[in-house]
């Protein structure tokens, strides 16, 4: 019974300083936060695709289809974005399974938080150097973000985390665009809600220091799809979902940069992965037909490996997702192509 102390923790100081960031990247890095950020405040019209698997699993498999995404990306620069997802922490619905990398770099093998840390940092600062794409990643916990905060392009809230009031403080002291999903009751106010509170000053307590933050702008909502009292699937990628949205920006003014990113898999598509292209491409037929949703809608989210659907974990399948099913290779880069070719 209780809490156990296993092994004291590095200090995100000396995990920066065995895994550091060079010059040259981090220039990479804030060119690309600069590109990104003017797509937020209306300054850009190019699309973001955030984009890659459920869960970063295995850095070669990984680092694999972020170079063919690179290639892709090189071909459609001129109006669409990429946006790698590099997603180390994997939120469990009832707290069993695979949790990402951060716990275990190895997934048929035993938690090793420490290692973890190493793994994951080092993944990402290895994605960036071969590819130059900086990459999005999950807070699943508020603690994780002094270890990324240098390498990171967008951060998401996931559902389960968006009403945690450290998720929220620690989004206010951001400096890249944070994505807060719709609580899986669906709920527009919760969002809405934790992003005034990301965009706003604190002062509060994090990692033994009491500190201030000066609010994150660039704070969004992020639109996943919601489940029933039945615990069905309900969408909320359609038009009229965009539109309520849109009006609940007008009735939140003071949120600055009204902005949202649809999450295409999760119960937008019932984790149905292969309806994924089919509800972007209805996405971008809403931001056509509506002036105001196409100033809203920033981008969309695709989960995709290069392998389609999953696997257990010790499957064996290279690239093949296992934690929610994927978008293959070949089906991810037609969609990339035909986002382009629409906008």
């Amino acid at each position: 019974m209780g809490l156990h102390y296993i092994s004291e923790v590095p200090s995100a100081e000396e995990i920066k300083e065995l895994f550091p960031m060079s010059k040259e990247l981090q220039k990479v890095k804030e060119e690309r936060d600069q590109e990104i950020a003017r797509v937020f405040t209306g300054e850009s019209d190019k699309f973001l695709v955030i984009i890659g698997p459920c869960s970063a699993d295995n850095e070669d498999a990984v680092l694999d289809y972020i170079d063919r995404l690179a290639g892709v990306q090189e071909k459609i620069k001129d109006k669409v974005i990429i946006i790698p997802r590099i997603y180390t922490n994997k939120p469990r619905t009832n707290g069993s399974g695979y949790k990402g990398m951060l716990h275990q770099p190895n997934p048929e093998e035993k938690p090793n938080f420490i290692e973890g840390l190493k793994a994951i940092r080092k993944m990402h600062i290895d994605a960036i150097a071969e590819t130059h794409l900086t990459a999005a990643d999950e807070m699943l916990y508020s603690d994780n973000w002094p270890y990324m905060s240098d390498i990171l392009s967008y951060v998401a809230v996931g559902a389960r985390s968006v009403e945690n009031q450290s998720h929220r403080l620690i989004a206010s002291g951001i400096d890249v665009p944070v994505g807060m999903k719709n609580p899986t009751s669906g709920d527009y106010s919760v969002m809405m809600n934790s992003c005034i509170a990301g965009q706003s000053k604190h002062t509060f307590m994090t990692a033994g220091w009491e500190v201030k933050s000066d609010g994150n702008p660039l704070t969004h909502c992020i639109l996943r799809g919601s489940l029933n009292r039945h615990g069905v699937s309900v969408p909320n990628y359609h038009y009229e979902d965009l539109i309520l949205l849109h009006e609940a920006y007008e009735k939140f003014s003071t949120l600055k940069n009204p902005a949202v990113i649809v999450d295409a898999n999760h119960n937008n598509s019932g984790k149905k992965w292969n309806e994924q292209p089919r509800i972007v491409k209805e996405i971008l037929h809403s931001m056509r037909h509506s002036s105001e949703i196409a100033k809203l809608v920033k981008g969309v989210m695709v989960e995709s490996y290069i392998e389609d659907g999953n696997q257990p974990v010790g499957g064996g399948c290279y690239g093949k997702s296992i934690t929610d099913p994927c978008l293959g290779w070949e089906k991810s880069e037609r969609l990339l192509l035909e986002i382009a070719e629409l906008l």
